[in-house]
Parts: structure tokens; C-alpha cells; sequence
């Protein structure tokens, strides 16, 4: 996404105590949804702690970017944020913390708090910010405003969710905002920072295929850098192994999907086909037991990429998105036709 193609508990369980690797029954228990797989590494915190509560609450934002609810793994993603582009942490750790006390100050559910719903939109949007802008005094009122706003956007969407059966926002209010930012910017010509040229195009080999693999788990966060991957990779294995896998799969499906293709090479080694289809896997798993699911998912995420940048839309997690919207809907519609299909005699 570097380039510009940029992208509440559950009834009877404690939030950050979800079993791993225990199938959910709806999609968006994680970003945007209930809550995720991944297991956590902390205790309960009791309210005679309330920073350490918040801070709780916002390593979980870091990991709910990649639909986990473990501290742990929100620490190694910002880990990677720090060893791969430590000039977007500071924007990174505002939206974040901007979103989570608007969210906070509203009222909103503690549970979906504490485990980070109200976090990633947030943090992504100050990615997102500080990789297009310079640091002006402008840069923190923009982060500040987006990111309550997509804790604005995301308590009614989840309240439908939840109550009406809407199909859950995942990262939605980032996309959306982010959106109308960037057009924002071009339209009053703002200045905008330009990330330096790559250099000469690298060989074909398997060490560069493996790194772009990395980099494609770095684009999730606008990261390029195969180290900062691995901490991702990392992270995503402590919370829920079957998540990394995925993870893995995906990229290695947009990197393998964009050589095959004549895609650009230069996007292809540097993950920008990867992220989405990583981050439709990690979803689908956490939903379907069958393989045939996640895979479907890293497919069309792949086919859905390319149009986004034929309308002139940064893609964002937009195909993601629209992945796991199309695959549940097609779902829901296909579990009526086989129920009214089934004699009631």
C-alpha cells in the first residue's frame, strides 16, 4: 500500500480469552465484529489499573488491523511499525489513541473497547496521514478529527451488525475517510510527502520471492520493509497460528498471481498484491474450517485489486472488504435456497 495503493465480546467469554483456533459462527468477530481468535497473554485487568487498561486496549487496535485480539501480537505490530518506518508511529499511536477515547468518552460497550474494535480504524488512519503528509501542525488535527470520526462511524454500524444482521464493517470507516482524505488533499494541492524511488529492479530468485512474500504482510500497514513483516508474521503465529498461515498463503497467492499475470514487478516485489488477499484469508479461516473459503478469498481479493486503480480509487483494504461482503453474502443466500428447498413435511 506504500505506493498509493494504500490500504464486542462474545456472549459468556471474557474479552481476550477467545479459545484459539475455535471457529466463529459469524464473520467480523474480530475487525468489526465481536471479537477474534487469537488468544491473549494477559490477565484481566482489574479497574484499580486503568492505564495499564488503556494500554491493554490499544496494543489490542494494533492487532485487530489483523483481525487478532492479542496484546502481544499489537506489540509486534508495532514492532514492525518502529524497524520499518518509524516516522508514521507517532500517527500511528494518535489515531489510535484519539479513537479509543472518543469511543471511550462516548459510552460505548467496555468490552469492545478493551479488546481494540475502537482502535484500528484509527491507527490506520494516522498511517495512512503520516505517510502522505509532511508534519505540519495541520497533520495532528487531521488524525485527531479522522480517527474520532471512525469511532463515530463504526458504534452504529456495529449496533446493526449485531441487532439486524448487517454485514460486519471490518475497516470500512478507514477506507472511507482515508477516501475522502486523499481526495481532499489532491483537490487543495496540499503538499504530500513522496516516498523515494525504488531501486533498479532485483532479480527473480528465490530470496527475492520469499522477501516480497514479507512485504506483502508489511503492505497491510504501508510497511515495505521484509523485517517488518517477519514481526508481523510473528505476531499474527503468537496470537493464532492458523492466522499466520494464511496470512503466508495470501501473500504468496498476490506475489505468485501478479508474476503469472505480467503485473508489474516492481508492485508485485514490493507486496502490493499480497496485502489484501492476506487479510481476506486471515477472515475467511477464522470463519470456515473449510480451505475452500480462505482460498476463494485470496482469489477474488486478487481479481477485485486491479479495478480500484482503473476507476482511479487508491485501493486500500477496499478489496478485502468487498471479499468477505461477497463470500458471506453469497453464503447467507445459498444456506435460504437450500433451507427453502427442504421439505417441511
Amino acid at each position: 500500500m506504500k505506493s498509493g495503493n494504500a490500504p464486542a465480546s462474545r456472549p459468556g467469554f471474557q474479552p481476550g480469552y477467545a479459545p484459539r483456533r475455535r471457529p466463529s459462527p459469524a464473520y467480523g468477530r474480530g475487525v468489526g465484529g465481536d471479537s477474534s481468535l487469537g488468544t491473549s497473554i494477559m490477565l484481566p485487568l482489574t479497574t484499580a489499573y486503568p492505564a495499564l487498561q488503556s494500554l491493554r486496549a490499544l496494543l489490542s487496535g494494533f492487532a485487530q488491523i489483523f483481525l487478532q485480539q492479542h496484546p502481544g501480537c499489537g506489540l509486534l505490530v508495532l514492532l514492525a511499525i518502529l524497524v520499518g518506518a518509524p516516522e508514521l508511529l507517532a500517527g500511528a499511536l494518535l489515531g489510535g489513541l484519539t479513537s479509543t477515547l472518543v469511543a471511550q468518552r462516548r459510552g460505548y460497550p467496555p468490552a469492545d473497547i478493551a479488546i481494540g474494535l475502537y482502535g484500528y480504524n484509527g491507527i490506520l488512519l494516522g498511517l495512512l496521514l503520516s505517510l502522505k503528509l509532511p508534519w505540519t501542525p495541520l497533520l495532528p488535527v487531521l488524525i485527531v478529527t479522522s480517527a474520532g470520526l471512525s469511532s463515530l462511524l463504526l458504534a452504529p454500524w456495529m449496533q446493526r451488525m449485531r441487532q439486524q444482521g448487517w454485514l460486519p464493517a471490518f475497516t470500512f470507516p478507514f477506507v472511507l475517510l482515508g477516501w475522502l482524505l486523499l481526495a481532499l488533499t489532491a483537490q487543495l494541492q496540499w503538499p504530500t510527502d513522496t516516498p523515494p524511488a525504488p531501486p533498479g529492479m532485483p532479480e527473480l530468485n528465490a530470496p527475492q520471492l520469499l522477501l516480497a512474500v514479507l512485504r506483502g504482510l508489511g503492505q497491510v500497514i504501508f510497511l515495505d520493509s521484509p523485517l517488518a513483516g517477519l514481526c508481523l508474521l510473528l505476531g499474527l503465529r503468537l496470537a493464532d497460528g492458523r492466522a499466520a498461515f494464511w496470512a503466508l498463503l495470501g501473500s504468496s497467492g498476490g506475489l505468485a498471481l501478479a508474476i503469472t499475470q505480467g503485473w508489474p514487478d516492481e508492485g508485485a516485489l514490493a507486496g502490493l498484491f499480497g496485502y489484501n488477499a492476506s487479510l481476506a484469508a486471515i477472515a475467511l479461516a477464522q470463519v470456515h474450517r473449510n480451505p475452500l473459503a480462505p482460498a476463494a478469498g485470496i482469489l477474488l481479493a486478487l481479481i477485485l485489486q486491479p479495478g480500484f486503480s482503473a476507476v482511479g480509487l487508491p485501493a486500500l483494504t477496499m478489496p478485502f472488504i468487498l471479499t468477505c461482503w461477497l463470500i458471506r453474502a453469497g453464503a447467507q443466500s445459498w444456506q435460504r435456497a437450500v433451507k427453502d428447498s427442504t421439505p417441511t413435511g
